[in-house]
């Protein structure tokens, strides 16, 4: 039962229901419950985690093939046929394209073929990525399209050249996957 106090009108507990009741707080238990739940969660973020990091460098490494890209649709475009190589393409040599995950762009019957290397995560190491061209092939002056990694071509279009692409689906940007 609540009484005044003698000093002002506010309302103590007496020293007997003072002494009953018991701080709040948790147990070690209660603790370690939550400690093993935050583990858990933790667990199941992390290869998500590091599998967005792969496809960002993946992402990161394709406007390198757009060097490329230009001579390759030009050659096309002045119904030439597609450059065998990167001399024929009038760039540098392929090992010279390059940048912190990519160790080298090359040129392959007009296929572009992206390595990975230098400082890539380790999943991508040696891995190729091919961006393919697309043309219609009774109509040069239609611009070529890219075909990246497994992705299908657009209708009506002949994609040109071999895709290399060894890369995971799963570290491939949606663009670049099958379906």
């Amino acid at each position: 039962m609540l009484s005044p106090t003698k000093s002002s009108s506010a309302f103590v507990l007496p020293n007997s229901a003072a002494s009953s009741c018991a701080l709040g707080g948790f147990s070690l238990i209660e603790a370690m419950i939550v400690v093993a739940i935050v583990a858990i969660m933790a667990t199941l973020a992390l290869p998500g985690y590091l599998d967005k990091i792969i496809r960002d460098q993946v992402v990161e490494a394709l406007p390198l093939g757009d060097v490329a890209k230009a001579p390759i649709a030009k050659a096309w475009a002045a119904s030439q046929p597609l450059p065998d190589d990167n001399a024929a393409a009038q760039l540098p040599a392929p090992d010279k394209i390059v940048n912190y995950v990519v160790s080298s762009v090359s040129v392959h019957a007009g296929a572009i073929d992206i390595t990975f290397g230098n400082k890539a995560n380790g999943n991508l190491n040696g891995k190729i990525l091919t961006l393919r061209p697309a043309v219609i092939d009774d109509a040069p002056v239609v611009p070529v399209t890219w075909v990246c990694g497994y992705a299908a071509p657009p209708p009506k279009m002949t994609v040109k050249g071999d895709n290399g692409t060894n890369v995971p689906s799963r570290y491939l940007p949606l663009k670049c996957r099958t379906g």
